[in-house]
Order: C-alpha cells, then structure tokens, then sequence
C-alpha cells in the first residue's frame, strides 16, 4: 500500500484554516485521525481526510 501521508501544513493549506483551529480540532476530537511518527510529527493519511471531510456533509 503506497498511500499518500500528508503533512500538517499541506492539510492547513488544503482546509484553508489556521494551525490554531487545527490543534483546537485535534484537542477536542473533531479533526481527522492522524499517525504519530516516532519523531513526533504528524501525518494525516490523504483517505483519512476524504473520509472525514465526507462525514461533514
């Protein structure tokens, strides 16, 4: 499986939001589920997102 891992800014930049409201939805549990790299970044998986973004409508 070669699926695509997107970074934080490339999914900011996607959504159009700040990094704030980001946080705020990772924080409160409302945002798409990420992987947690062992150096601590984080990576949102591209289906992730679309699935995601899906529920939303």
């Amino acid at each position: 499986m070669n699926e695509e891992l997107l970074t934080v800014p490339e999914v900011l930049a996607e959504l159009r939001v700040p990094r704030s409201t980001w946080f705020y939805w990772r924080q409160t549990g409302k945002g798409p589920r990420v992987i947690k790299l062992p150096n601590g970044q984080l990576r949102v998986r591209r289906s992730a997102l679309g699935r995601w973004l899906g529920e939303l409508e």
